[in-house]
């Protein structure tokens, strides 16, 4: 067993790699680094002795771990584990299956859902669950806008909800309802939740009573988070004893922590990370298909839901034939087929390939295609026109965009390396402002960008993601606060189409109106969907076997939108953990690797001259 000495230097050498990569500018196969984050040294890690301690490299951003108001997918993701729905996405196909509910029926034309619950259902602190904790949980979100943040567009077609007795809950909607109500909507324990005074602004990171298979058990911003397993879940005991996210802001250095053995597994990579990282002895690769998508969010002229303005956004993108020439001019397969090394699909939509049933086929007839020619003539209609120097103005204003790039996301980073000189072709002038992630989020919150890269992931049922794209989801202040807009846009006639899909219970029909909308959306262009992502992930087979896919066949283990992936994760034995006691092998690994970092960044940093004279 290592020395938590030497835990530390490893640590330290990884900043020294990092340090040592900042002196090197970003370019399509390198980025510059912003430094590592340890972990607190308070409250340190896991050491390697702890077989049953599942480590995992993050660098996601934690709004909070508010189940009413949280929408990144760090957070969202640990709530996945800590409140159990009422209706859950299954582990085959995402479909409705079994959560609290142990079923439920529809009626009146689906205006009204019964549910009923399981027997002996228990909170982590021994309470039972009760109809009485559904009802309190849908209507705090029906009652109070603020607690409707996150999923608020769920429950607005509740009218009523009826418990008449402690394992049933009636749902009475305003119109006939498809998608099922009882999903994505986590449960809170109402004898917790009803004593707070301000729950809309609870940051709930401590003494977390939950129902899910595991539950928060600490939280340090940008350091730690440690989930506990729930001895008492319903499905069984996970074979794990805890779960905890390592904060490292560099991707590189989550790699060489997985490498080194101090973290486990590691989600995001990129594909250079993931191929470097096949063949290592005690490492498994895995490519699954992802329920993501990726965009670059233009600013289509924000306003709030009564229609205030707020931000800075240039107003030149107000225009959809501005908004229509970028698309034109994104060479979305070469950006795929660079960046991503191939490990994915292009986009089309909102709507991910792997719900093949709603997204938008690629042959469509609102597609376009990447045409350059076709992009300067739009602008040439739109009144821009191009100067000496080939960017274009009008009324004297050039066309000079701001794009947010987070400087610790190689992938970001080389998206701009190619879609700048895209941009200058068509005789747009783009600007990158690289900063980091907290910066990005603050200021895209408030209005504060022209374009910045963007990407949600999904359920297997489209209705949370098209209704974060009506009107009624917009903002309330000019802060950015009080709603969740995908890109801030709306429409009128979208949102009527929301209201016929969302009701209609002829699955071909709704499909088709889900489509029409995603057209809409398309050629409006509030964002322009780049790519679906196999999810790239790594972990250590030598300590970890067992996880979970989502779907079930070529799926992902991590950031799934249920609780299987680490579920079933067992420690592959404690002769295992045993064997990290001897010579440190992550440490050699770690000192050859910063070698070789230095030595590169050197010839990389001549290198990039001469690619830099290409492209300018």
């Amino acid at each position: 067993m290592r020395t938590r000495h030497s835990k530390h230097l490893v640590r330290a050498l990884s900043v020294a790699a990092a340090a040592a990569m900042v002196l090197a500018p970003a370019t399509a196969s390198y980025a510059a680094p912003t430094g590592v984050h340890a972990a607190d040294s308070s409250t340190p890690p896991s050491d390697k002795s702890d077989a049953k301690t599942l480590r995992i490299a993050t660098s996601g951003f934690v709004d909070s771990f508010n189940p009413f108001t949280s929408i990144y997918l760090l957070p969202t993701n640990t709530l996945r584990y800590t409140y159990e729905f009422l209706v859950q996405n299954s582990q085959e196909d995402g479909s409705p299956t079994k959560g609290l509910a142990d079923k439920w029926e529809t009626s009146d034309g689906g205006k009204v859902w019964t549910f009923t619950l399981q027997d002996g259902l228990k909170w982590s602190d021994g309470e039972p669950i009760t109809s009485d904790d559904v009802a309190f949980t849908y209507q705090s979100m029906i009652d109070d806008p603020a607690l409707g943040v996150a999923n608020g567009g769920l429950v607005a077609n509740v009218d009523t909800i009826e418990t008449p007795d402690e394992k049933t809950v009636v749902l009475n909607m305003k119109a006939p309802q498809a998608p099922n109500p009882g999903v994505e909507i986590p449960i809170v324990p109402k004898h917790v939740w009803e004593k707070i005074d301000s729950p809309a602004e609870h940051p709930n990171d401590k003494d977390v009573v939950g129902s899910g298979p595991f539950l928060l058990e600490s939280y340090k911003a940008n350091q730690f988070i440690t989930l506990k397993a729930n001895k008492d879940f319903w499905r069984g005991a996970p074979k794990i004893d805890r779960i905890q996210y390592i904060y490292y802001t560099n991707s590189d250095a989550q790699v060489q922590a997985l490498r080194s053995g101090d973290v486990d597994m590691v989600t995001g990579l990129t594909a250079t990370q993931f191929d470097a990282l096949k063949d290592v002895e005690g490492i498994e690769t895995h490519s699954g298909q992802g329920r993501r998508y990726a965009a670059i969010s233009i600013n289509v002229g924000l306003k709030t839901r009564d229609g205030q303005a707020y931000g800075n956004g240039n107003p030149a993108l107000q225009d959809a034939a501005v908004r229509q020439a970028i698309r034109l001019g994104t060479d979305t397969d070469t950006l795929l087929d660079k960046v991503l090394g191939g490990y994915g699909v292009p986009a089309t939509s909102f709507v991910p390939a792997s719900y093949p049933k709603w997204t938008l086929p690629a042959e469509d007839e609102v597609i376009m295609d990447f045409d350059p020619e076709a992009a300067k003539k739009k602008l040439d209609e739109a009144g821009w026109v191009a100067g000496a120097d080939g960017i274009r103005a009008k009324d004297g204003k050039p066309l000079s965009l701001r794009l947010f790039v987070d400087s610790t996301s190689i992938t970001e980073q080389s998206q701009a390396e190619y879609f700048v000189p895209w941009m200058k072709e068509i005789g747009i002038d783009v600007k990158v402002e690289a900063t980091d992630t907290d910066t990005i989020t603050a200021e895209t919150t408030k209005g504060n960008y022209d374009m910045y890269f963007s990407g949600w992931s999904q359920g297997a049922d489209p209705d949370y993601q098209l209704g974060i794209n009506t009107c009624m989801n917009l903002p309330t202040g000019t802060d950015g606060s009080g709603g969740t807009s995908q890109d801030g846009w709306c429409d009128p006639e979208f949102d009527k189409l929301y209201e016929e899909q969302h009701t209609e219970l002829d699955q071909d029909k709704r499909e088709k109106i889900v489509r029409e909308m995603l057209r809409m959306n398309y050629e409006a262009t509030p964002q322009i969907a780049t790519w679906y992502a196999n999810s790239l992930e790594a972990y250590r087979s030598d300590r970890f076997e067992g996880f979970s896919l989502q779907p079930k066949n070529e799926g992902i283990i991590a950031n799934q939108s249920g609780y299987w992936g680490y579920l079933t994760v067992a420690p592959v034995s404690d002769e295992a953990a045993a064997a990290a006691d001897g010579p440190n092998v992550g440490l050699i690994v770690t000192g050859v690797v910063i070698g070789v970092l230095v030595i590169g960044g050197i010839v990389f940093v001549m290198m990039r001259r001469r690619n830099s004279a290409d492209v300018e």
